[in-house]
């Protein structure tokens, strides 16, 4: 041995560049792997060819000396063949190659890609033990292919070998793979021999353990389905990285391991089309965008739903996209639509792997809220609708969040994917009985009236009631507090009323549809969803024919004729406001005459005629004193004062409006309040009274605000605007007056938007 090292030390008196060293090193290692599964003699003989053939230093030539050294010791024992269980390991450690090659279409997931970089990063600098990803998400979202990508993005941080297995957590068929298969696959991929292996299992992870102990390798765990299959194969070795993939969310794996959870969403709306473009190519994509932004659209980002509608493309070359892209807009046959021919390319099946691991009650939950109205629900309409207390259905909810099935994106409302509640609704179908499904349906529904009905009478408590029947059997309203917490319920439950109330009307609830339109009026007009209001009583219109009763049909032809009237629609607000006082004469009803009088009197004010305006004031007027209703007495006689000023006659209009005024106060009719200070602003406003006028109106201004409601906000702001504008304050007109647009523009009201504007731009 030492003429090997004085050979070696005469051949080369220069020490080669550093940078050979490494490779250098690992060469010699290769050798000794080889020669010491032999004899240590041919160990030092190989060893010492390398040190003369490499033409490397003597500092080179030590290294492998000292790695000569280790391995006479460790390997004394073979000349006598009694070599030990540790010595027979190292004899045949190999480097496990074990990943696919990376998906040759993706697009995105850039920020995904970055945290997990960053995470080997800083465990790198922090000298962490082992660093492991969790990638939870549902099934198609594309969690095995961003692991992959990322895994081939940076071989060469794992030069020790990468191993992998799909534990088949979410599997068409079988069973998920034991501890014990998955354990025995990489030591076979380590080199042990099968025959030779420890017979119980805790022996087997450890070992495994060892042999990855000192290691940099990187070990990816895909499509594990719960924590206590992937813990045993966590190595605990200073180089390793995990990657693993999840349809459920293996929050434990956080708490107890230091797991980074990477939760995967869609693809946005460009990512999603370029990954459509690597498929189909970009001039394909070009020749039909409308086309393409309906598969898109339909896909919602799900790249399994995009790569099976690239597959079906790709299988008819001379089919146009717009054939595939009506298949697809049919809801009722859009789900059908998502396969391809085969089981991965099978949206349906794909989703039934995540479906059939559900408990029983957790399937239940999940098919009826693919039923449920609107986007999204929050939890306590999800108890109703499964006839559950609320904490039950939290856990069951909870466990269709850990499964990827749901998702919270406002703490306590849950919502799918499009896809998956298509889906899901099949399942309801498929596994409810009619009449479950119509109890659950009649239960949120009604949830959702009678909450409604809680919320308007506290925002208008002097609006007329309407008769409302009991709350389903089952049915459990929400017990709002106050104005503000009314508000912020309709606010967050806005989209789903209005779902409600269609999905009420489809399955012939009527009385529950045109209910539902009354229930949220106070809330459309003050938050300026004008829009939102008239459909709403276009369809409470239908079933109020469809109930039959004069009453309610003069109050929908009234409600929807003044939804008309706000949005400057003065024809059809005059026609529907008309019928409404004829169905409500012809009936004798002297409460709905009434009514009627009182929107007739603002659309024939918006409609320039005020002297119409004004007679339909002073019959309203002289009709809500004889029924004694005294807050509709108050609120007609501003629009007589109102009307009065309009047609020149201050005295009279300061009057009317000062009794309207304190009729409001003696009954805390805020709303009332605020219109009579607006009224009484206009009078001071064309009397010479600028500073009175700014008093009513900033005064009206306050309470608007206070009332949440966006709609006279913006008529106070204008009319400050005038003020200030005719005192010469440009600076103070030019604020209001921006403010007021906003608003206009925000609520759908470009009319008055646009002769803001002008006198913006008039004032200079």
């Amino acid at each position: 041995m030492v003429l090997v090292v004085a050979a070696g030390a005469f051949w080369l008196t220069y020490v080669v560049a550093k940078a050979w060293l490494d490779e250098a090193l690992a060469w010699i290692d290769g050798h000794l792997q080889f020669a010491l599964s032999r004899d240590v003699t041919e160990a030092i003989r190989q060893a010492g060819a390398v040190s003369v053939a490499a033409s490397i230093g003597g500092w080179l030539l030590l290294q492998g000396f000292r790695r000569i050294k280790v391995a006479e010791a460790e390997f004394a024992p073979a000349r006598t063949g009694d070599a030990s269980p540790a010595v027979e390991s190292a004899q045949r450690r190999t480097i496990p190659r074990q990943l696919p090659s990376a998906p040759q279409r993706f697009a995105g997931r850039s920020a995904e890609l970055a945290m997990l970089t960053d995470a080997l990063d800083h465990a790198t600098r922090a000298g962490m033990t082992v660093v492991i990803s969790a990638i939870g998400g549902a099934g198609g979202i594309g969690k095995t292919s961003l692991a992959l990508r990322w895994a081939r993005q940076h071989l060469d941080r794992f030069p020790d070998g990468q191993l992998l297995v799909d534990l088949r957590g979410f599997a068409p068929t079988g069973e998920p793979m034991s501890v014990a298969e998955a354990v025995r696959g990489f030591l076979y991929a380590l080199g042990e021999d099968p025959t030779k292996l420890p017979p119980d299992l805790d022996t087997q992870i450890g070992l495994y353990r060892s042999l990855v102990e000192d290691r940099r390798m990187l070990i990816v765990l895909d499509n594990a389905r719960d924590p206590a299959q992937v813990v045993p194969l966590l190595p605990g070795g200073p180089g390793c990285t995990v990657l693993i993939t999840s349809r459920r969310r293996l929050a434990g794996l956080a708490t107890q391991h230091g797991a980074q959870l990477v939760d995967l969403a869609p693809l946005s709306e460009p990512e999603a089309r370029q990954l459509l473009a690597n498929h189909l190519g970009e001039e394909r994509l070009r020749a039909e965008p409308e086309a393409v932004a309906v598969l898109l659209a339909m896909c919602g980002g799900l790249p399994l739903a995009l790569s099976i509608v690239a597959a079906r493309v790709i299988a008819h070359p001379a089919l146009p996209l717009s054939g595939l892209a009506d298949e697809l807009a049919d809801l009722r046959t859009r789900l059908e639509g998502f396969d391809a021919g085969e089981i991965p390319l099978h949206l349906e099946s794909v989703f039934s792997w995540s479906y059939q691991a559900l408990t029983d009650p957790a399937a239940e939950m999940f098919g009826l809220i693919g039923l449920a109205p609107g986007p999204d629900i929050g939890l306590a309409a999800a108890a109703e609708l499964a006839g559950l207390p609320p904490a039950r259905a939290r856990l069951l909810l909870r466990e269709l969040e850990t499964a990827h099935l749901v998702e919270q994106q406002v703490a306590g409302r849950y919502r799918m994917h499009d896809l998956l509640r298509l889906y899901a609704t099949k399942q309801a179908r498929e596994h409810l009985s009619d009449s479950n499904r119509e109890e659950a349906l009649r239960r949120v529904i009604d949830f959702y009236r009678h909450t409604a009905h809680r919320a308007e009478r506290l925002l208008d408590p002097h609006r007329h009631p309407v008769g409302i029947d009991a709350p389903a059997p089952g049915c459990h309203p929400l017990p709002l507090a106050d104005p503000a917490e009314a508000v912020a319920w309709l606010e967050a439950e806005h989209a789903n009323l209005m779902a409600a109330q269609q999905l009420a009307a489809e399955l012939g609830m009527h009385d529950l549809a045109w209910q539902l339109a009354w229930c949220m009026d106070t809330f459309h007009y003050r938050r300026g969803h004008l829009r939102e209001w008239r459909a709403v009583w276009q369809t409470g219109l239908e079933s109020a024919r469809q109930v039959g009763d004069p009453a309610v049909i003069s109050l929908a032809h009234r409600l929807l004729g003044d939804a008309n009237l706000n949005l400057d629609d003065h024809e059809e607000a005059l026609a529907q406001l008309t019928r409404s006082l004829q169905v409500a004469q012809d009936a004798g009803d002297l409460s709905a005459q009434a009514h009627a009088h009182r929107i007739l009197t603002w659309a024939n004010g918006r409609a320039g005629k005020d002297q119409a305006a004004h007679r339909h004031a002073t019959k309203a007027l002289q009709l809500y004193r004889e029924l004694g209703l005294r807050v509709r007495e108050a609120a007609m006689l501003n629009a007589v004062g109102w009307f009065e000023a309009r047609l020149g006659d201050y005295a009279q209009a300061q009057a009317h409006c000062e009794a309207a005024l304190a009729l409001c106060r003696q009954h805390d009719y805020r709303v009332g309040e605020a219109n009579t200070l607006a009224s009484l602003g206009y009078v001071a406003q064309h009397t010479g009274r600028p500073d009175d006028a700014l008093t009513h109106y900033h005064a009206a201004l306050a309470l608007f605000r206070g009332l949440n409601s966006v709609y006279y906000q913006a008529n106070a702001l204008d009319r400050l605007g005038q003020v200030h504008a005719a005192a010469g304050r440009a600076d103070q007109a030019r604020e209001v007056w921006a403010q007021a647009i906003r608003l206009y523009r925000g609520k759908g009201r470009p009319v008055d938007a646009d002769r803001v504007q002008k006198q913006l731009d008039d004032l200079g």
